[in-house]
């Protein structure tokens, strides 16, 4: 296991920022502490040849605009709030509204466009990067001082390790999640229409034109939610107006890691299966991308990529019967996501 550490540039006001690469020998990935933000994850496929399989840019300035969040860390609140309002404890709190009227990933200011404190780490099994970033009381209108921690690892196994902990002084939501998008053909492959997905999830959380959940749970049979046996992402895409951007309830047995979605590209021979503490998935399937440049040039166009983001249901604030994501003083925030790879070999 091989760790890497580079300048990978400067920010506007004077402070470095670095890039690290993680490697096992055959596969590898890189993060920087700016946003902590996984910027590549480079595998082989069937022929052996590696692929860079991540959205991104090729430069820290992409990053520091990085509109659609490829990469990065998202919170306080991953995903959207209604109203960009909720109440906690008898006192009404208001955030940005930065998709539509609602607030979306927090809002402003972005924890993707934050510099956090960086470390690297291995041990027998795994090698990888601790980062760690203080969000203040009242950042983004959020109550509480917020201590975080988020780590990525490599294991020899081909399993990439998410894990998020943090604790509060004052009651506050929290919902934290990854928003790396993946073509398992290679980033500037196009459309990942054929990638062939398996959720395991029972039920979803149907939303409204806003994408605001309606606060039902609904049965995934017989709707074009349905992946509880795999199929191409495109398969139902014309049956869900805009496309998939929902979250899926999923099946779990206990706090532990449970088995979230597997995906298969057939072209490649590459495929990822996810494992999460978390109660709930956001499968994305890159409905708002529009040309965006990316690495080496690539153009980003509409579903060039899809995003597993596991996480607490949207609007949960408002939502008293969603699962609870509010933590009080005392209580720590502790959730994990793996991410495996696999490649067939000819």
């Amino acid at each position: 296991m091989k760790i890497k550490k580079k300048t990978f540039g400067v920010l506007s006001n004077g402070h470095k920022v670095s890039l690290f690469t993680v490697s096992n020998g055959e596969m590898s990935f890189s993060a920087t502490n700016y946003g902590c933000t996984i910027t590549s994850i480079n595998l082989p496929g069937a022929d052996g040849l590696p692929d860079d399989i991540a959205l991104g840019y090729s430069t820290l300035e992409g990053y520091t605009r990085n509109p659609v969040f490829f990469g990065c860390v998202v919170g306080r609140f991953a995903n959207r709030i209604k109203g960009a309002r909720f109440s906690l404890a008898g006192k009404d709190y208001t955030l940005t509204s930065n998709d539509k009227a609602n607030c979306l990933h927090g809002g402003n200011p972005g924890y993707h466009k934050a510099l956090w404190k960086a470390e690297p780490f291995s041990n027998t099994r795994e090698a990888g990067i601790v980062f760690r970033r203080t969000s203040p009381s009242g950042e983004q209108g959020f109550p509480g001082n917020l201590e975080m921690r988020v780590s990525y690892s490599l294991t020899r196994e081909n399993d990439l390790i998410i894990r998020y902990h943090a604790k509060a002084d004052e009651p506050t939501p929290v919902n934290l999640t990854n928003h790396t998008y993946f073509n398992l053909a290679g980033h500037a492959s196009g459309s990942v229409d054929e990638h062939q997905i398996q959720l395991f999830a029972d039920r979803y959380v149907p939303v409204d034109a806003e994408a605001i959940p309606t606060g039902e749970l609904l049965e995934v049979a017989g709707t074009p939610f349905d992946f509880r046996s795999p199929k191409p992402i495109a398969r139902d895409l014309e049956r869900v107006p805009g496309g998939f951007d929902h979250c899926w309830e999923i099946n779990r047995v206990g706090d532990a890691l449970n088995p979230v979605a597997g995906v298969y590209e057939p072209k490649t021979g590459r495929a990822m299966t996810v494992y999460s503490t978390q109660p709930g998935v956001q499968f994305y399937s890159g409905n708002f991308l529009a040309g965006e440049i990316g690495k080496d040039g690539a153009s980003y166009g509409k579903r060039a990529g899809f995003c597993l983001e596991t996480q607490h249901f949207p609007d949960s604030p408002n939502r008293p019967d969603f699962p609870g994501s509010v933590i009080l003083p005392g209580d720590t925030y502790r959730h994990e996501t793996v991410w495996h790879f696999d490649f067939d070999e000819r």
